[in-house]
């Protein structure tokens, strides 16, 4: 598994770990929204630090989780996204829907 969350404090934190792909994507996903609709949080934090490469799948993991936040009245927010990223990042516009 890609991914690790943990839930405090209202605030839902994924931990993304390795390549985000196609297929790492999807995972990522599920258990992200599963636990969106498990916990209610009020802020949903992912967290980069341990991804080593990132392709357009990534930026629709990102895109799609703001969405469904904005839809539950939440927020979004990017936590140590490595340099490597941090261009893709910027270059798609996604930075700036977050807070």
């Amino acid at each position: 598994m890609n991914v690790k969350t943990v839930f405090d404090c209202g605030e839902l934190t994924a931990l993304l770990f390795g390549d985000i792909d196609h297929h790492s994507a999807r995972e990522m996903r599920q258990t992200i929204d599963a636990d969106i609709e498990r916990y209610h949080p009020g802020r949903l934090a992912l967290d980069f630090r341990k991804v080593r490469f990132m392709d357009s799948s990534g930026i629709g993991l990102i895109m799609g989780r703001y969405r469904l936040m904005k839809l539950t009245g939440g927020s979004v927010s990017l936590k140590n996204v490595p340099p490597t990223l941090q261009r893709l990042i910027d270059l798609s516009g996604v930075r700036s829907l977050t807070d």
